[in-house]
């Protein structure tokens, strides 16, 4: 054919391979077009099939020569687009930041001042995606979103409309907007597997992102209705990295229910997947894996997992929550603030589960006019992010910071009603912590049979998932319960005390001194000064000696 460039009719047999899904045999023909000619476009080919092979390298090498070619042809639109695709290789295979905004300038300024094209929009897409990844304001990723998503209609491009589509829903979940995010990344979804969309790299992207919403703001029941479609999909089309980044998700909807022998396979199947050579999201499913562990009481193999992910966003709310398993308030406390400092206030949803590591490491401290605090924020949170496990971890707050304030009736009600909640969407695991503290907040209030039967239910759900620290604490407290011969709330003056005012007075009472309490409750001598003289204030009595005698007289010790 005259004036047909060398090797196009195999450039066209590789990109009709690349559609099909059928990475090597798309690599084979853009290898072979390279023989017959270093094309720009056939290595552009090779480093997209090397891409979907998981060879990061060579992905790299290939595409920073076909940059170089396209430039020197002066090819600004396809120099940008191959300087897109760099910026997100060096982000997810290397791990460079820096580097990956570099590229993202090159392409903004290769691409900025041409005439509309697909290109425009999918550089905004990729720069809101690094954005949200980093923990940056959701506001931001949002306006790049809409403006991808505006730019696909104008060009009728189906792919990166729903793609950028389905981000902006993702960003303003994030944000808490879930009425308006939520029905955007159905839509994109839906987009992707019925064949509407025919970019793997689109559909990838919005079933991803879908998927990253049900997990942040535990909607497991959307999450497992999509995840089954899009492994169907997955699994007809080959399409072996989605796959394995849906595993990610898909662990968290089966931690959630129990299942957490098939959540580790899950995993470690996603994190052997994506090896050294995708080092970002490789560590996506550690510090999933991290939080595994620590349910699963191997605290050590938590630690290290963390520390070998430290870089990643959640790492360190991952410390906190260690940290307060293994009765550490002050560290956790220190750890979980720290985390906050890093999260935009816009971002709602990162900063859930931080609060609420606060909140109890407050407790613990015997913080409760500062926990209360943390509530006021989780309240906040709930209007806006209200699913309904969501909504139950902000009632189990109010009804352990009640519980502190000796407000007793006020935290059995939560407590009873997060059960609730929980129960309904498969939370067998919040299920069981819950019925723990329901526990110690019945048996203060003199029903000891009932406070029994919550802790038997959570002994044996502990047991079952293999979460043996909470399996033991929660048989140590029942002991400890079974032993006491009298709750303390038939003196109306110990009921008025906090559990932590309790606490301090038990040990008070066996003769220790604030020094030795301290210790003892991990927490600093001028906390437990600061319980002592509140409990005398609330008993009406003068000395440490008449409150000890109190406390023996209704079998405290």
């Amino acid at each position: 054919m005259t004036g047909q460039r060398p090797g196009a009719n195999i450039l066209d047999r590789g990109r009709e391979a690349l559609a099909r899904g059928a990475w090597a045999e798309a690599r084979a023909a853009f290898e072979d077009a390279i023989r017959r000619e270093e094309a720009p476009e056939a290595l552009e080919g090779l480093g997209m099939a090397a891409w979907w092979l998981d060879d990061g390298s060579m992905a790299l090498e290939v595409r920073e020569r076909a940059y170089r070619l396209y430039r020197r042809q002066g090819d600004r639109r396809g120099a940008g687009r191959v300087a897109i695709t760099l910026a997100e290789d060096h982000f997810h295979v290397r791990g460079a930041i820096a580097v990956a905004r570099g590229w993202h300038r090159r392409a903004h300024r290769l691409l900025d001042d041409l005439a509309p094209m697909p290109e425009q929009g999918w550089l905004r897409v990729w720069e809101a995606d690094l954005g949200l990844m980093l923990g940056e304001d959701p506001g931001r990723t949002r306006g790049l979103a809409a403006d991808a998503a505006s730019i696909g209609r104008a060009l009728g491009d189906v792919d990166l409309e729903m793609a950028a589509l389905a981000l902006e829903g993702l960003a303003l979940v994030v944000g808490g907007e879930l009425a308006e995010g939520m029905p955007r990344l159905d839509e994109a979804t839906t987009a992707a597997v019925s064949g509407e969309m025919t970019s793997p790299v689109a559909i990838g992207l919005s079933c991803c992102y879908l998927l990253h919403a049900c997990e942040r703001v535990r909607d497991f029941d959307r999450a497992a209705q999509w995840c089954h479609r899009v492994r169907e999909f997955c699994e007809r089309t080959r399409f072996n990295f989605l796959l394995a980044v849906c595993r990610i998700q898909y662990a968290g909807v089966l931690a959630w229910r129990g299942a957490w022998a098939e959540a580790e396979q899950e995993l470690l199947a996603a994190v052997r997947h994506f090896g050294a050579d995708r080092p970002v999201l490789r560590r996506e499913g550690l510090v999933r894996l991290a939080d595994l562990r620590r349910q699963q009481g191997r605290f050590e193999e938590a630690a290290a997992l963390l520390t070998e992910v430290e870089v990643h966003p959640l790492a360190v709310l991952g410390q906190a929550a260690l940290a307060l398993d293994r009765s550490e308030p002050a560290a956790a406390a220190r750890l979980a603030q720290r985390f906050l400092r890093r999260v935009p206030a816009a971002n709602r949803t990162d900063r859930l589960a931080a609060l609420d590591v606060l909140l109890r490491a407050r407790i613990a401290l015997g913080q409760v006019r500062e926990a209360r605090g943390v509530l006021d924020e989780l309240r906040e949170t709930d209007v806006a992010v209200a699913t309904d496990p969501l909504k139950a971890g902000v009632l189990v707050a109010e009804g352990i910071v009640a519980e502190a304030e000796g407000a007793r009736d006020r935290a059995r009600e939560a407590l009873e009603d997060a059960i609730d909640l929980l129960a309904q969407s498969g939370g067998s695991f919040e299920v069981a912590r819950c019925r723990v503290e329901l526990a110690r907040v019945l048996a203060a209030l003199g029903h000891a049979a009932e406070a029994d039967a919550a802790l038997r239910e959570a002994c044996l759900v502990f047991e079952q998932l293999g979460a043996a620290a909470h399996a033991a604490a929660a048989t140590a407290l029942r002991r400890d319960l079974a032993a006491a011969p009298r709750a303390p709330d038939r003196d109306p003056a110990l009921a008025r005390l906090t559990r932590r005012e309790v606490d301090v007075l038990r040990l008070l009472a066996q003769g220790l001194s604030n020094r030795a309490i301290a210790a003892r409750l991990i927490v600093s001598e001028f906390t437990v000064k600061r319980h002592v003289a509140n409990l005398l204030a609330k008993l009406e009595v003068p000395s440490r000696a008449a409150a000890a005698a109190r406390a023996a007289r209704h079998g405290l010790v």
